[in-house]
């Protein structure tokens, strides 16, 4: 056996795997290098080493879509997955929709009609409703409600929710990047 193996072999002993990986990504339009542990879920790497607290730590088992980030346009549980397997990705968080001091439109809607009260799970909220946006398929209330049951409010603002998410799909800007 090869020593790359990790295991002994007739060539010398283990080596040990190393200990960090170094990524890239592009976060809220700014690249990032970094050294990281493998065992680091995107949603650490952006709370603890890149300070962007506004993704939410939830459940931490992919239930609650209180850490939903849009990675590559899509929207993705960060709790759920593994820091290196997005080498290279493009990565926006609450953080990242706003352009300056304007809102991003899905944002501005959530103000417009309330949809918050504690506001822990705002921020996956609004990033899963741009994803579901740009997505396209959401054509109706019905829609929008199957289509965001992966993001839980333990307030109950469901209904006010629904309404900026859908007055951002009527408005046809919701799935836009400022």
């Amino acid at each position: 056996m090869s020593s790359s193996t990790g295991r002994p072999g007739a060539d010398g002993p283990p080596t040990a795997a190393p200990s960090t990986h170094p990524i890239t990504l592009r976060v809220n339009g700014a690249e990032k290098r970094m050294d990281i542990d493998p065992w680091t879920t995107l949603l650490d790497l952006l709370r603890e080493s890149l300070d962007l607290t506004g993704t939410k730590k939830g459940c931490d088992h992919g239930q609650c879509g209180a850490c939903t980030v849009l990675v590559n346009g899509k929207r993705i549980n960060s709790c759920l997955c593994l820091a290196v397997t997005q080498d290279g990705a493009e990565v926006t968080t609450i953080e990242g929709l706003a352009s300056g001091e304007t809102l991003h439109p899905v944002q501005a809607a959530f103000v417009e009609k309330d949809a918050f009260q504690c506001g822990y799970c705002t921020p996956g909220q609004i990033c899963s409703a741009v994803g579901l946006l740009r997505e396209g398929r959401a054509q109706s209330l019905d829609d929008i409600r199957e289509l965001m049951s992966g993001n839980l409010c333990r307030c109950g603002a469901y209904p006010n929710i629904l309404a900026a998410i859908d007055q951002a799909r009527r408005q046809g800007n919701g799935g836009q990047t400022p």
